[in-house]
This record gives C-alpha cells, structure tokens and sequence, in this order.
C-alpha cells in the first residue's frame, strides 16, 4: 500500500456522499416506542453551573456560544437534519459535544437524551465533524514570532532554551477497519489510527497530521508529513524536542543513544529533554480526557474518522482560555501512546553538531 494511501485527508467532499442512508421512516416508528428525556437542554441545562455545564459539554458556554455562531453561519448548517422537526445549530453543537465527550456514548444514548432521532445525530456527527476540521487552518496553526518568544521563554525557565515544541504521536484506538485491516493493527495488539502532533508550552496543538495506520513507525510518519519538507522554515533558529522514535535534525532535538558510555553532560541532556518533552504526552492527556471519544472511535470510515480527530484537536485549542482543571492521572497520559521506538536511521552530522552544543550549555 503506497504512503498516499495513508496521507491525511484535506479535500472538502460533498457532505451528503458521507451521511448515512438509513431508513428514517422505520426508525421514527422505532422510536415511538422508545423514552426520551424532553426538552433537556431548554430546561435542564440552563440551570447547570459553568462547573457543571463543562463537566458535561467539555467546554465553557462562552466557547460554546461563539462555536454555534460561527456553525449556524457556516455551509455545513443544516437545521432539517432528519424527519423530527428542524434542529437548532445550537441544539447541533450541544449534541456533538455530549458525544465527543463522552467515551460510552451512543448514537442511541444520544438520540434519547436530546430527543432526536438516531439518524440525526449521525447527521450532526458528520456536519460539525466537517465544520470544525475545516477551522483548523485558522486554529491548528503554527505560531507568529512573537508567540515563538513566549514558548521559548517558557521552555527556558524551565532547564531547556531556544526551545518553541514538543512534538510526538499518539494512537487512536479503533474497531476493525474496513479496509486493509492488518495494517492497523499496532504492536500492542489493537487496531488504531495515528496522530502526530506538534503543541507549545501551553499544550496549544500548533501542528497535526493524521491518518497513518497503528503500524506504521512514527519516523515514517513524520518523513511523510507536511511539517518534514517545512521544519527548518517554520523554526528558525528555534528546535522542537523529540522522543528516540524521531530523526535527529538541526531543529529536531531527540535524546542520545544510551550504551552506557554517555557523559554527565550527555546524561544532563537528555533528562531535561525527557522533562520538557513531556508537555506533548500531558496534551494527548488532556485531550483525550476532555474528548473521550478519542479513547475509542467507533467510526469505521477513515476519512471521516481523520475529520473527527482534527476536529477534537481543534476543539482543545478553543478551549484553552476557559480554565476549567482537567484531571489527568498518569496511566491515562499514557494511555494509547506507545514507548519509544528508536529511529534506526543515520544521524545527521550537522545535527549532531548542533545537539553536542545544545548539551554544553545547559545547566548541570
């Protein structure tokens, strides 16, 4: 299977090719017969706390609110999404939200408690899905130099300078894929889909690439990605910190190849790497624990699949500046994001060079 075959999804479809085609008819029958909550969101969820209502919705409601507007105005807004009345855009964006934030969710689940049909929650999957992917050349975006200077003054209070990222990959769990499923079968044993990403000192997701099967190694993907052919353009003179599963390059740091001959200094340099490098794995943390759908997608469709991870990508930049504490336990950071699996491929000499100064001076 040829690399394109495996390259993210970016083309705008025809949103009706995704939707499904089920028989509204049968299941407005089904669903007379089933309990629904009615009128929850008019008059339950106003009466919720911010504390509450971010528990529930993963994001606060001003977020929320400019999310909606942005929707309703956008190609994507559909309010006759299925044979049970219009729905609102705001009814859309609090629908997709309780899903994606919730791991045991379903579709059913879903419908029941919002008082939709099944279908128009797919409906609604499928739209805000495309509707936010398509913000994040806008909102997964590298930063400004000035942006630049404030992660860098960051990552050198913190024992690394002339640093701006971290950068690393994390698998999505998946059922079996439709096709050519071996090959997203990953080395612990389960299928997943891949995300390289790239985030600053705030965990802000500045650059991502998906859609790599769970086998492929992560310097295959990174060799492959968009960010590989414009690394040296989009850092300057600043570096992005990678795991041993990297290349080393002149503004990609990864740690050296312990044989148990390494100097103090050597030894000094890789544990602050390993310290600061550590932000990328706290964000795929918090990602995943705000988004819980990402711990396992149910969607069988690879490029709607690849939507839908960018699109929770893009929701956990907007959701930054709501300052709501997300608690994430240490197994869960791990979770998904396989060990280190050393680059095997020759180093660069000038990056050699250059990490042999980085590694000088930095303090012991």
């Amino acid at each position: 299977m040829s690399d394109e075959e495996y390259s993210e999804y970016s083309e705008l479809s025809d949103i009706s090719s995704m939707e499904s085609s089920d028989d509204d008819d049968l299941e407005l029958l089904l669903d007379e017969e089933r309990i629904k909550n009615e009128n929850y969101l008019e008059n339950i969820v106003p009466e919720y706390s911010e504390t509450v209502f971010f528990e529930h919705f993963r994001l606060g409601r001003q977020t929320v609110h400019n999310i909606t507007e942005r929707f309703q105005i956008s190609q994507y807004f559909n309010s006759q999404v299925g044979q049970y009345g219009n729905i609102s855009a705001l009814h859309q964006v609090h629908i997709y939200l309780w899903y994606v934030g919730h791991q045991t969710a379903s579709f059913r689940d879903v419908g029941d408690r919002f008082d939709v049909t099944i279908s128009s929650v797919n409906r609604i999957i499928h739209r805000l899905s495309m509707f936010l992917s398509n913000l994040s050349p806008e909102i997964l975006r590298w930063p400004n130099e000035d942006e630049k200077r404030i992660s860098e003054n960051h990552f050198r209070a913190s024992g690394f300078p002339n640093v701006i990222g971290a950068i690393d990959g994390t698998h999505i769990k998946l059922d079996k894929a439709e096709n050519d499923p071996d090959s997203y079968l990953n080395r612990k044993g389960y299928y997943s889909i891949q995300m390289q990403a790239v985030c600053d000192h705030r965990r802000k997701i500045i650059d991502v690439f998906i859609g790599y099967p769970g086998s492929v190694h992560d310097s295959r993907i990174f060799s492959n990605s968009p960010l590989k052919a414009s690394l040296q353009e989009k850092c300057g003179r600043y570096f992005l910190l990678g795991d041993s599963g990297y290349p080393l390059l002149p503004n990609l740091l990864t740690p050296y190849k312990d044989r148990g001959n390494l100097t103090r200094r050597q030894q000094n340099y890789n544990v602050q790497l390993s310290k600061n490098r550590y932000i990328i794995e706290h964000c795929f943390g918090v990602l995943k624990q705000k988004f819980r759908q990402l711990y396992h997608l149910k969607i069988r469709r690879t490029r709607l699949i690849c939507h839908f991870i960018r699109a929770a990508c893009v929701l956990h930049n907007m959701a930054l500046d709501d300052y709501f504490v997300v608690d994430v336990e240490p197994v869960e950071i791990y979770n998904n994001i396989l060990g280190d699996e050393e680059n095997d491929g020759d180093e660069n000499m000038e990056a050699r060079v250059i990490r042999d100064q980085v590694a000088n001076t930095l303090p012991m």
